[in-house]
């Protein structure tokens, strides 16, 4: 098989990992790809975004299936318009990735069928915003509506703050015609998990559990980013959560989208408050999450490339998916300044150094003159695995010290919280 890797970050360096790992492939493309997914994949100059060109590469090369990383191409269309052209591409329909292109619609299909989420209201105007928060107070949540690189939401705990939110996005742009309306919802209480979910619009099959770092700082401070980290399984995501986030959440929603005549294949994600009246949604993805695949898909121990042809074909139901009985925890170095403005072409030091059983994953990168350059504001995930939490964790920073580059910040608490369940 040959097979096309859309996307060039950390999840797409491992979607190619993994891909590569099966006996059925013989040849992978990523496109753009960056400098750690060159070493594993013929990289292809075309933009995520491209998807004429992306179809016209995969007709070209006689690609058998193509994998997308990212929401973008997603949104746009990419699967409709690969199918259209007879062909085989891994990913939802432009209908069904809506529940993660546009904020309110995921709000008003959970309203309607009946999946728990947090009260909310929609807005199109800044005025008519402002005067619910102030009528509302605070801590509240305000959510752009389309497309973000996941920083669209802004947890506000005081009531300027929130008016301040609204003020960025509503009118200063900051987030641009995603920010046209916005969600103001109420500030759920708990602790965060994100649970991925294969589907072939019909059958659900949940992954491992991880827990995501948004925050840049240490303690959950800061602004947010795309992801400072992840690891998996999550000890907050126990059996009776499960069972109500599979009962309650994941089958509803397939089923409400097919209702809806959005019907999803690929992978769902729902980003989670384990609350005291348990799960409630905070979001849903229409793929693979990052940093999350990163330890989830190492812990995967089933060939991917299979799994996917099973969604494609309607039978998720007869592919067994098991996944190792091990913990993994992925930290992510990031540039100085990030999310904010930071500089590129810093030299990475220290790739060479890596041991055994940890694995890099490249997110911002590119070649400069014979050197691994920075060429992002997340540059490397380090995924390490272990028996435990403990020992992943111990394992992923020891190898994280071994690398530097001018301005590398990274947190250092990246799967703490799990520590306390652990020692409870």
């Amino acid at each position: 098989m040959k097979v096309l890797v859309v996307g060039g970050g950390g999840r797409e360096h491992a979607l190619v990992w993994k891909i590569r790992q099966s006996p059925r492939v013989r040849e992978v493309y990523c496109a753009p790809g960056n400098a750690g997914i060159a070493r594993e994949a013929t990289c292809v100059n075309i933009g995520a975004e491209d998807i004429t060109g992306l179809r016209d590469f995969a007709r070209e090369k006689g690609i058998d299936l193509t994998v997308v990383g990212p929401e973008a191409p997603l949104n746009a269309g990419i699967a409709d318009l690969f199918q259209e052209a007879g062909l085989r591409i891994f990913g939802p329909s432009r209908a069904a990735a809506e529940i993660e292109g546009s904020k309110v619609l995921a709000k008003e299909i959970m309203a309607k069928y009946g999946i728990p989420t947090a009260d909310y209201a929609v807005f199109d105007r800044p005025d008519r915003a402002a005067a619910y928060i102030k009528q509302k107070g605070a801590p509240c949540v305000v959510k752009a509506d389309g497309l973000a690189a996941g920083k669209g939401v802004i947890v506000a705990m005081d009531e300027q703050a929130a008016l301040d939110a609204v003020c960025s996005i509503m009118v200063d742009r900051i987030f641009g015609s995603a920010g046209d309306r916005v969600v103001v919802e109420e500030c759920l209480t708990g602790e965060e998990v994100s649970i991925l979910a294969f589907t072939d619009g019909y059958n659900v099959v949940p992954m491992v559990s991880s827990q995501d770092h948004k925050r840049v700082f240490d303690g959950d401070q800061g602004p947010n980013t795309g992801g400072m980290g992840a690891y998996a399984p999550a000890p907050v995501y126990s059996p009776e959560v499960h069972r109500r986030t599979v009962e309650e959440i994941l089958v509803p929603i397939v089923r409400a989208l097919d209702a809806e005549g959005r019907t999803y294949r690929g992978v769902i994600y729902a980003g989670l408050m384990v609350t005291p009246k348990g799960p409630k949604v905070l979001e849903f993805n229409a793929r693979f999450g990052d940093p999350e695949a990163q330890p989830v898909l190492t812990l995967l121990d089933t060939d991917l490339v299979e799994i996917m042809e099973a969604v494609l074909e309607n039978r998720l139901d007869r592919v067994e998916i098991r996944w190792k009985k091990q913990a993994s925890v992925c930290v992510v170095l990031a540039s100085g300044g990030y999310p904010g403005s930071y500089e590129k072409g810093k030299v990475i030091r220290g790739l060479d150094q890596i041991p055994e059983g940890v694995v890099v994953f490249h997110a911002g990168t590119a070649q400069k003159d014979g050197e691994t350059v920075t060429a992002g504001g997340r540059v490397l995930g380090v995924t390490a695995l272990g028996p435990d939490i403990p020992a992943a964790i111990e394992a992923a920073y020891a190898a994280a010290g071994k690398i530097s580059f001018e301005g590398m910040h990274y947190r250092r608490d990246i799967g703490k919280k799990a520590l306390k369940h652990l020692s409870g």
